[in-house]
Parts: structure tokens; C-alpha cells; sequence
């Protein structure tokens, strides 16, 4: 049984998503991630200004009428939404955590899935596979992927993102899109992803909160790691403290940039303190003019 601001939240966000698919984000999708190939539909008559290249001579000869093929896209993609949900999911120093903001991505690839006729699965990882959901089509699975975003209890709290990769790898026996949402802090998934993004058409999403990037100057405040537990005493207002973790914060997200970059792997980046929809339409579009 669902309790009712779980229930709340999750219609709420199902709303949203739905609406960001019906009046901006659809027609982009689409043109994004295309089906396999173009699929036979009907013959009818010619009209001035068809493609000639498209006349049906046996039809034409046949009928003594210039008739056309006419076809439409093959669909049916799979798509994957696979979720991080280690410690630092949790984390959030604005309105929304990192893992509230992964459940409303999560719900809006499954919306644009199911809107075009595709399949939608899900995976939730950690440092082990806590969820699969192979792909499959139907409106309820956007329900059920946004509920065990929101609601799953993980049992692990590290990070094995090479893991999760990799059981993809061999659970998804057709090609399939595959959005990975997760903050990326972890180390030793560059193979995995490269080989994943050979099989699959990957696109890492990251999802990033400010405060991982920059230290507020509010004195001497206990840092936690969220995946280790493990914690540290530091003076937050002294400037050299703070530039130190600004600048290796920063050369990790330089490395990781610089990483997607080389071996051809899409990313989105997604901040907690902005909204989603802008970076991810923006890469739709780049997306769709690659084709």
C-alpha cells in the first residue's frame, strides 16, 4: 500500500511529465532516436509533388494509374532508464535531492517511450543490481518506474556503476537506448561504458548538485561521505580549504567531460537548482541534427 504523500508526489510528477511530453519534448524525441528502418504501409494513388523515386511500376502498369508506396518509420525502440541510487543520491542542498530530480528524469523518458510506441525497462543499481525491469510496452510502467525510483530501499549504498553496465550489457539481448542517470562519482567504469555505448545506444545522464562543486563558508561543518559514511571536521570558512575543493571538484568534472567527449559517448548534464527540460531538449536537438 502506498502512502498518500508518496501517492501524491508521484502523480504529481507523472502529470508533469506527461504534459512536458505532450506539448514540447515529443516531436524532438523522435526525431532524436529513430527506429530501425522504414517499414511498407499502403499503396495509393499519385499526386503532383510525390517523390517519383516512390512510384510502384507493377501497381502503375497494372491499373493503368500512376500509384505510390507509401511507408512509415519502424519503431519499437528499447529503452532503458537505469538509476544510480547510491548514498549520494540522497544528497541535495536545494528544493530537490539528486534522487528527486533522477525520478522525474526517469518518468519523463518513460512518458516519451510510451508516447511512441516503444518499450521502457528499468534498472536501479548501487554497488550491486538491486531492480530489473526488462522492456516492455504500456502506460503503467511509467507509474511503476517513477514509484521505485521515489520509494525503493536499496540494500547497498556504494557505487558500482562497471557492474551495472555490464549486466546490461547481457541482459539487453537487442540494441536499445539506454540513459544511465547517476552523479558519476565513482571510479573504473570507462571500459564498461565504452562497451556498453559499442552495443547500445548510451547517454549518460549526470545529475549534479552545486554544493558537490563548492563549499558554502559557514565554519567548521562535518562532511559525510554518503557512500562510505565516512566523515571529516572542516573549517569551511577558510578560503584555502574552500579553493582546494573547488578546484579538484571541478578537475573531476573536467576529467569526466573530457572522458564522454573522446569515446563518443552523449551526455546531458543536469543540475539540481535548474530545470531538467532545457539541457535535455538541448540535446535532443544536437541529437537529431547528428542524423
Amino acid at each position: 500500500m502506498i502512502d498518500k504523500s508518496l501517492f501524491e508526489k508521484i502523480k504529481r510528477i507523472h502529470i508533469r511529465s506527461n504534459k512536458l511530453v505532450n506539448t514540447i519534448v515529443a516531436g524532438e524525441y523522435e526525431s532524436a532516436f529513430r527506429g530501425r528502418g522504414m517499414e511498407f504501409q499502403q499503396v495509393r494513388e499519385y499526386v503532383p509533388g510525390d517523390d517519383i523515386r516512390l512510384i510502384d511500376w507493377n501497381v502503375t502498369a497494372r491499373t493503368g494509374g500512376a500509384f505510390i508506396k507509401e511507408f512509415k518509420e519502424e519503431r519499437e525502440l528499447n529503452i532503458m532508464v537505469a538509476v544510480d541510487l547510491s548514498g549520494s543520491s540522497i544528497f541535495g542542498s536545494s528544493k530537490e535531492m539528486k534522487r528527486d530530480v533522477a525520478a522525474e528524469l526517469a518518468a519523463l523518458f518513460s512518458c516519451l517511450a510510451v508516447k511512441s510506441n516503444d518499450r521502457v525497462g528499468m534498472l536501479l543499481f548501487t554497488d550491486k543490481i538491486e531492480k530489473f525491469l526488462p522492456p516492455k510496452k504500456g502506460r503503467s510502467n511509467i507509474w511503476r518506474v517513477i514509484k521505485e525510483v521515489l520509494s525503493f530501499e536499496p540494500s547497498g549504498t556504494g557505487t558500482d556503476i562497471a557492474m551495472a553496465l555490464n549486466f546490461l550489457s547481457k541482459a539487453l539481448p537487442r540494441r536499445a537506448v539506454c540513459f544511465i542517470i547517476s552523479d558519476f562519482f565513482s571510479f573504473g567504469y570507462e571500459k564498461a561504458l565504452k562497451l556498453i555505448n559499442n552495443k547500445h545506444e548510451t547517454v549518460a545522464v549526470s545529475v549534479m548538485d552545486r554544493r558537490e562543486y563548492e563549499l558554502p563558508s559557514v565554519g567548521y561543518a562535518e562532511l559525510q561521505d554518503a557512500e562510505t559514511g565516512e566523515t571529516m571536521l572542516v573549517n569551511t570558512s577558510n578560503e584555502k580549504i574552500r579553493k582546494i575543493f573547488r578546484i579538484r571538484s571541478q578537475k573531476r568534472l573536467e576529467i569526466m567531460h573530457k572522458f564522454f567527449i573522446s569515446n563518443n559517448i552523449d551526455h546531458i548534464d543536469i543540475w539540481t537548482d535548474a530545470p531538467y527540460i532545457y539541457p535535455v531538449l538541448r540535446y535532443f536537438k544536437m541529437k537529431e541534427k547528428k542524423h
